[in-house]
């Protein structure tokens, strides 16, 4: 029996690694759906001065977008960030998560900034509270300022248009 024992522990170990892989990485459960957004007050990316709050959310339904000048795949995602905000079809809000000042405002001006407000977190005070795990990452928030859905990973025109677009569209019409 005894010599069963380390077959025994491969196989339950082997049955958890299993379950695990079977998982999408994308469905990542957040603990704010359905809660408010929470407190924070930093900085506006191109005016220090400018102290954004949660209450900026306020009144209309947002998309939150995690990004930074590093995040190889926010170059990917970025043109079809450009296009939303061309069409003006939501209020769209930046965090320039773990990032230096002046690189981000580089890649902005070099690729376009699809944002009305960047909220600059270098430091992830936000993001931790956000629950973010990497970039670049979306949160839809309500007009009651409550985050309704996250996105993780590159916004896709199809993500966009079957799944993001819709559920704006929804709290728009509430």
């Amino acid at each position: 029996m005894r010599a069963l024992l380390p077959l025994g522990i491969f196989l339950l170990i082997g049955l958890a690694f299993a379950v695990g892989l079977t998982k999408d990485p994308k469905l990542l459960p957040s603990e704010l759906l359905n809660r408010p957004v929470p407190d924070f007050a930093l900085t506006e990316l191109y005016d220090e001065t400018d102290i954004l709050t949660q209450d900026m959310f306020d009144g209309k339904v947002s998309l939150i977008n995690v990004f930074g000048s590093w995040c190889v795949a926010c170059n990917v995602e970025h043109p079809v960030l450009m296009d939303i905000a061309k069409r003006n079809e939501v209020n769209l809000i930046g965090i320039d998560w773990r990032d230096e000042r002046p690189k981000a405002k580089d890649w902005l001006a070099k690729r376009g900034n699809p944002y009305r407000k960047v909220i600059f977190d270098n430091e992830s005070v936000l993001a931790i509270k956000l629950g973010v795990s990497g970039a670049p990452e979306s949160f839809i928030i309500d007009k009651a300022g409550q985050v309704r859905y996250k996105h993780v990973g590159v916004i896709t025109p199809k993500i966009w248009r079957n799944t993001l677009r819709p559920i704006i569209k929804t709290l728009e019409a509430d």
